[in-house]
């Protein structure tokens, strides 16, 4: 039944596409644009060093390095540090590819690995200061709260999921020693490459797909209230802080809306994640779930910042 219901799906979508060509062009056009520009540039470099440390002692020294503050406030083993420092930092998807890397070489558990997936997937601090606060908002002086904001709400929010997933104080221990690959640095090199740019290459392509979609929303209901292009705001979320910095709305409630799409991701982001994660047994729907709450947590504490402070 589900089958058959994401078939007609793409075949209507497919018909739309036919039915707007122009409006299908500048979808297209708009995701690769920023994909190339925007993600590509910023993303790809993490994802060949990550792939690097992980098949080499560098993510053994790294965990050394940060484990002993970080085990003991989110309850991680040593490993589960090195997820939490990427996700926090490079931004989406990064934290769902390394959570799903250590799960498949057996760093983590996969308790540990639902648990890290609950709050370390989040949108990079570089991403949210240049794009969303300088460029799209034009608001630099909220740049220090909103970083804050975006940075305390998974963490708040993973003392509520480590209850969830039974998760308790650990020693700082390693689940599983790591192993060297004996390939030669040449060898090696290049299998994180081609990785690195497997993942990249499926990021671009919900992008582009995200932005045909919100273009052919747009053109469809051309007729609708004003208020109508902040629910496709949800969809993807570069394109979606454009829409709503060109809304009718005031400058605090556009930046609470920001940075609560910037929590959530967006289904874009949701969607990239479920291709990081796939053949590990994650699942996707705890993981949606675990987003729309640190979102919510996100727009409470940033209301109480843009409205009452």
């Amino acid at each position: 039944m589900k089958r058959r219901i994401f078939s007609i799906c793409i075949l209507l979508f497919f018909l739309l596409m036919l039915r707007f060509p122009s409006q299908t062009f500048a979808g297209a056009s708009t995701g690769l644009l920023l994909w190339f520009h925007s993600v590509l540039p910023t993303l790809l470099p993490f994802m060949i060093l990550s792939n690097l440390m992980l098949y080499t002692q560098a993510v053994e020294w790294i965990a050394r390095l940060i484990s002993p503050l970080f085990c003991r406030i989110f309850c991680v083993s040593r490993y589960g540090t090195f997820a939490l420092l990427i996700g926090f930092l490079c931004g989406y998807p990064m934290g769902a590819k390394v959570t799903s890397d250590l799960l498949k070489k057996q760093y983590i558990t996969y308790e540990e690995a639902s648990y890290l997936l609950s709050f370390c997937n989040n949108t990079s601090p570089a991403f949210l200061m240049n794009y969303i606060i300088l460029q799209t908002l034009g608001t630099p002086d909220i740049l220090l709260p909103a970083v804050c904001i975006s940075l305390l709400s998974p963490i708040l929010c993973s003392f509520l999921f480590r209850r969830y997933y039974g998760v308790h104080d650990r020693v700082c221990h390693s689940y599983h020693s790591p192993v060297s690959s004996s390939s030669s640095a040449s060898r090696l090199t290049d299998t994180c490459i081609m990785n690195a740019f497997d993942a990249i290459t499926r990021v671009g392509g919900y992008m582009i797909l995200f932005s045909v979609f919100t273009e052919l929303a747009t053109a469809i209901f051309s007729q609708a209230p004003e208020w109508f292009p902040l629910l496709l705001s949800s969809l993807e979320i570069s394109t979606g802080i454009q829409l709503l910095n060109t809304s009718f709305l005031s400058v605090n409630t556009r930046c609470i809306l920001s940075l609560t799409l910037a929590s959530f991701g967006g289904w874009c982001c949701v969607a990239q994640t479920r291709s990081m994660i796939s053949g590990t047994g994650l699942p996707i729907f705890p993981y949606i779930a675990e987003k729309l709450i640190t979102a919510m947590v996100t727009s409470l504490l940033s209301c109480f910042y843009f409205i009452i402070l």
